[in-house]
């Protein structure tokens, strides 16, 4: 099982006013604060906190008393006459708004406290009502409160909050978001602690272990095993996984929330690459364990959606691998040939994570899919191009395309297209096959994606390279880009034409 798996947060919603807030602690926007002081019996402190603190978006004014709540937290900018700026009254753009839950959740993940309620209807956020401002507030604490502790011995503190309530006059939307919000958290928080764990731990079988968890009673998980891959003709994936001890899975979690053509998820996983025969210089090797968050990433959206009870068809594939150096390996210049029937020169191993979703992109077309979106962390080139604050967007299908766009912005777990064309496909060109597994030192997430692109021809299609965004060197996973998946699932993945709770 999943370390960290014990991990309890529970959201609810609640209205009222915040001065009758039960919880241990109350969050309040700055120019709400006052009068909620006044209403607790506390409002000449308030008045010497405020007077003597920062007057601005992202600042949090923390104030104590006895009873509940025992702790007042005021955050953000007032826009009174001290602010010295008359726009300062004008509503906040989404990224104040942002930053003030930030600073608001990370406060109140260091607090002795099990329990915070969140007074949103002081907050205006232009174009944003209550359920996109719920949704974004506890997206902060959900990232606030997470703790990476299952191999140490001595524990980082972790966050003691147990319960957070969204305070706020529209309860049915408040209880939409939360109930949205829960499996999000959910889900991310199962992305990352598969993303977290160590190589000797998390291998495919692991993965594969670990999705079985996701079972119920409308979701069924099967495992594919070399052996079942060979039959079918998968030689580019076990290309890939032969040079390993610990055989390779292709792991398939079918939601059946609806009937109807499905939308499938495809994730690279693999769970160490060192690169193989062309075997990578050693610093920084040890990231690589993380070459399988496009895997923990689809799963995590799978458990998101199976516990929002979306009313769609799911289909999560997790292509698990390990990519390792041995007298089986794959050599550079072997030739395979796909499931698609098309063969491949391998002219560099360590381009192994299109080799594994090939043949998982060509296996998605039984499901007869209305879309498929593959997430992997495929090339460094991706991380040269836009670096850790977008992942990188390719795609056949431009409706598919804007979909996610709009998914990942109104998550902030963005996105950004990258072309293409035909043009690069030239780069590809085999005298020996149908095509080079590599296409060059120019554009190579471009050139990648092109080689992806000639086994999703069936079906719309999109690539998220993720290389950059899925985790931080030193301080693990990120969850993404599981938040804009999810967001995506919410909104219908054929044109956004039921959005839900946009507002």
């Amino acid at each position: 099982t999943l370390a960290n798996s014990g991990r309890t947060m529970k959201y609810t919603a609640k209205t009222g006013s915040a001065a009758s807030a039960s919880s241990a602690c109350l969050v309040v926007h700055r120019a709400a604060a006052q009068e909620t002081a006044d209403a607790l019996g506390i409002g000449a402190q308030a008045r010497l906190a405020l007077a003597g603190t920062k007057n601005e978006v992202g600042a949090v004014v923390k104030l104590f008393r006895e009873g509940k709540p025992s702790r007042l937290i005021m955050v953000g900018k007032d826009g009174g006459k001290d602010s010295g700026k008359e726009d300062a009254k004008k509503p906040y753009s989404e990224a104040q708004f942002r930053k003030d839950m930030d600073a608001a959740a990370g406060a109140v993940a260091t607090l002795d406290v099990a329990d915070a309620t969140l007074a949103m209807d002081g907050f205006a956020v232009a174009d944003r009502g209550l359920h996109w401002k719920a949704r974004t507030a506890l997206a902060a604490v959900s990232h606030a409160c997470y703790r990476v502790n299952a191999h140490k011995s001595k524990k980082t503190p972790a966050a003691k909050l147990r319960r957070v309530s969204v305070l706020a006059e529209d309860r049915a939307a408040a209880r939409l978001a939360v109930r949205q919000s829960q499996a999000l958290d959910d889900g991310l928080a199962f992305a990352k602690n598969l993303g977290n764990q160590p190589p000797n731990v998390c291998n495919p079988t692991f993965v594969a272990e670990t999705a079985q968890s996701l079972a119920d009673d409308d979701t069924t998980v099967t495992v594919l095993d070399e052996n079942e891959m060979a039959e079918l003709g998968m030689g580019a994936f076990l290309s890939v996984s032969q040079g390993s001890e610990t055989p390779g899975k292709l792991v398939i979690v079918d939601y059946r929330g609806a009937k109807g053509p499905p939308c499938v998820l495809v994730g690279k996983g693999i769970t160490f690459d060192t690169g193989g025969i062309s075997l990578k210089p050693s610093g920084g090797m040890g990231d690589m364990k993380f070459d399988m968050s496009g895997a923990a990433a689809v799963l995590g959206t799978a458990k998101a959606a199976i516990g929002a009870k979306l009313p769609i068809r799911l289909v999560a594939i997790a292509a698990a691998a390990e990519n390792m150096p041995s007298g089986r390996a794959t050599r550079p210049s072997d030739i395979v040939t796909t499931l698609s029937g098309q063969t491949v020169e391998i002219l560099n191993t360590d381009a192994e994570g299109r080799l594994v979703l090939c043949d998982a992109l060509t296996y998605a077309e039984r499901f007869k899919p209305k879309a498929v979106v593959d997430v992997a962390t495929l090339t460094g080139a991706q991380v040269v191009a836009l670096g850790s604050p977008a992942s990188a967007l390719y795609a056949n299908d431009d409706a598919l395309a804007e979909a996610l766009l709009a998914a990942g912005q109104a998550a902030h777990d963005r996105l950004w297209r990258m072309p293409l064309w035909d043009d690069y496909q030239k780069q590809l060109k085999s005298a020996f096959a149908d095509m080079k597994n590599i296409g060059g030192r120019e554009a190579g997430s471009i050139t990648a994606a092109c080689f992806l692109s000639r086994f999703a021809k069936a079906f719309p299609w999109a690539h998220l390279d993720i290389a950059g965004t899925a985790y931080k060197s030193g301080k693990g996973s990120t969850g993404r880009p599981v938040a804009a998946l999810f967001e995506f699932l919410l909104n219908g993945f054929d044109g956004l034409e039921k959005p839900t709770g946009r507002s």
